[in-house]
């Protein structure tokens, strides 16, 4: 992610607003808070709101009271208190707005025990951090190596130093239940610094790692879902999607979360349809639902044991056909009200480039014709030139 206007400098690091390797505007961070109060002043004797939402490593958001009255803005490095030592993290929101998230998140704006920001970071706070967060990759690696060593069932995903290196939070997935006390010996004895372990959900670990959806987009809970609400196989079958386990699944191994997004307006639109497991009589026998096209509003029907003979009709057509059956007057056959449906070949896309040829650029090849008069002339020529000879 980045801003429009930040360019990228070294490790993909953003080099536009020159802020330590961080952001300046919070626009190249996942789930950004917009702050719309940031223009508006408060009223005559009100005091500002004096605490601030610090973004961690991989969106890990926390509140802290600026209780020393610190002029902070968004994108300002801070060292904050921590258990033990302290963490340094980036400045996302300040002001009122701050107040709404808190809420918004069930954290109590009034607690006295509410963690505090010590100091904007020195440049020493910044290296140390910096050298802590250059050592994860190689710290993740060898956690990996020393949990295959022991044989547990569990993935070690990511890893996460505190801003003064005093402390490593390893974040990890598991099926079952982990007994990883030995594993935390050993890291503890390799790494030579204090050791957490912290289980996380497979779509949280998406949501920690990142990456490109099947859409071509980033995943939505790296970039603005902050909620994850249940998906069930239920969803896909309302929008008449096939129970594919790969296409239906994300990068998580679990059901698509965009599986929920419009599924309100496919439940809207199945109002307006009798229900699939009426029969319809006919006098040639019952009729029962094979499919249905929520978008033109169209039902697909066959005789019980002429399965491969569908009929196409209208949502009103099967209505009228029920409230018949209900006054107990079966219709004729389904042949009278069924569609005949041409396929419609028409293109319905253009060119974005206005129709022009993609080898508009290319030089023209030079045909046969032309070549054997061009090489007739270069005959004639050479012979003319002997004979004056």
């Amino acid at each position: 992610m980045g801003c429009s206007s930040c360019s990228t400098g070294k490790d993909g690091q953003p080099r536009g607003c020159k802020n330590n390797g961080t952001c300046g505007t919070d626009g190249c961070n996942k789930l950004t808070v917009f702050d719309w109060l940031s223009n508006m002043s408060l009223p005559n004797g009100q005091k500002p709101f004096d605490c601030v939402e610090v973004r961690f490593k991989n969106s890990r958001k926390e509140f802290f009271r600026n209780s020393e009255n610190l002029t902070l803005s968004i994108g300002d490095v801070v060292a904050t208190e921590a258990s033990p030592g302290h963490d340094v993290g980036v400045v996302t929101l300040v002001g009122e707005l701050v107040k709404v998230q808190m809420k918004k998140k069930k954290v109590d704006f009034n607690d006295e025990n509410l963690p505090k920001v010590y100091r904007k970071a020195s440049q020493k706070d910044i290296d140390i951090w910096q050298e802590a967060r250059d050592r994860e990759a190689e710290v993740q690696k060898k956690s990996r190596e020393l949990a295959i060593s022991l044989k547990l069932q569990m993935k070690i995903s990511d890893v996460e130093f505190q801003g003064d290196g005093s402390k490593a939070t390893f974040y990890y997935t598991a099926e079952d239940r982990v007994d990883f006390r030995q594993l935390i010996k050993d890291m503890a004895r390799a790494f030579s610094t204090r050791i957490e372990m912290r289980q996380i959900g497979y779509r949280q670990e998406a949501a920690r790692l990142g990456g490109i959806g099947s859409c071509g987009r980033e995943l939505c809970c790296s970039t603005w879902l902050t909620d994850f609400r249940s998906v069930n196989t239920a969803s896909a079958r309302y929008q008449q999607l096939s129970l594919n386990p790969q296409k239906l699944a994300g990068q998580c191994g679990k059901l698509k979360c965009c599986l929920n997004y419009e599924l309100d307006a496919y439940l809207d639109a199945l109002t307006e349809f009798p229900s699939q497991d009426q029969r319809l009589k006919t006098q040639k026998g019952d009729a029962v639902c094979q499919k249905i096209d929520i978008f033109k509003q169209l039902m697909w029907y066959c005789y019980d044991g002429e399965w491969a003979n569908w009929f196409v009709l209208t949502t009103e057509q099967v209505k009228e056909i029920i409230s018949l059956n209900k006054k107990k007057q079966p219709v004729v056959s389904l042949e009278e009200y069924a569609l005949d449906l041409t396929a419609d070949t028409k293109t319905e896309f253009e060119n974005v480039v206005g129709q022009d040829s993609l080898t508009r650029f290319d030089k023209p090849k030079a045909s046969k014709s032309r070549n054997k008069n061009k090489k007739r002339r270069h005959n004639n020529n050479r012979r003319k030139k002997s004979n004056n000879a």
